[in-house]
């Protein structure tokens, strides 16, 4: 697997070179953001760790500029803003993970492997679901609504097709939690609401102004309402 690791500190970058190197994947080390532009076409990356704070161009403005320019691959950010609001723009930028400095190795590596296993079960899904007026581009990882497409995270596509499969059907935290989250330490039940979200935030492009698709069904969980036309 090709590793891209976009970090402007020499330690932790060279940290990240040995770490990923020592466990057979290769690894490209470049220092800021225009440099990563220049070298990312060309390879089939299996993952992208992109620091936030970069000389030049962000980590933020990086990564939408990659995800404008159709990259797929799983972006990891690195930041020591921990915020909820830092956080949020990160993954609203198109980040798969965020990761708050200081970290261990062995975590980033973890969710490195983890990205590139969801990756690979992707292989048996279905490349388009579609309920309503509402598809989604499981390859492309966009949803249209009418004309308009939104590019997802993967983590709100795997959201958003759960919901799919289950239109008209009320899922509890508990059950969306399970199918998405377990396993993963470290996650509580208040991140299905966060990436509901995040979800409802991005779709909000394609509808008409106070129109929904995910319902909140009290005391049920959430719902996808998918007839609006």
């Amino acid at each position: 697997m090709n590793i891209l690791v976009v970090e402007d500190d020499p330690d932790i970058g060279s940290l990240l070179r040995r770490g990923f190197s020592s466990e057979s994947y290769d690894v490209e080390l470049v220092g800021d953001g225009e440099a990563a532009l220049r070298v990312v076409n060309g390879k089939a990356w299996g993952a992208i760790i992109l620091d936030v704070m970069l000389p030049g161009r962000s980590g933020i403005e990086v990564c939408k500029a990659l995800r404008a320019g159709g990259q797929t691959a799983p972006i990891l950010m690195l930041s020591a803003r921990s915020s909820v609001n830092e956080r949020t723009e990160g993954l609203l930028a198109g980040a798969d993970d965020y990761i708050v400095k200081p970290f261990a190795f062995e975590e980033l590596l973890a969710r490195v492997k983890v990205q590139a296993l969801r990756r690979s079960n992707a292989g048996t899904e279905p490349r388009r679901l579609e309920v309503g007026a509402l598809s989604l581009d499981l390859d492309t990882r966009q949803a249209q609504f009418g004309g308009t497409r939104v590019r997802l995270t993967e983590r709100e596509v795997e959201l958003l097709a759960l919901l799919m499969r289950h239109p008209g059907e009320p899922l509890s935290r508990a059950d969306i939690f399970a199918a998405l989250w377990a396993g993963h330490g470290g996650a509580s039940l208040n991140v299905v609401d966060v990436y509901v979200g995040y979800l409802r935030h991005k779709l909000a492009e394609a509808l008409p102004e106070g129109s929904h698709l995910i319902m909140t069904v009290r005391g049920r969980g959430f719902m996808l309402e998918a007839e609006e036309s």
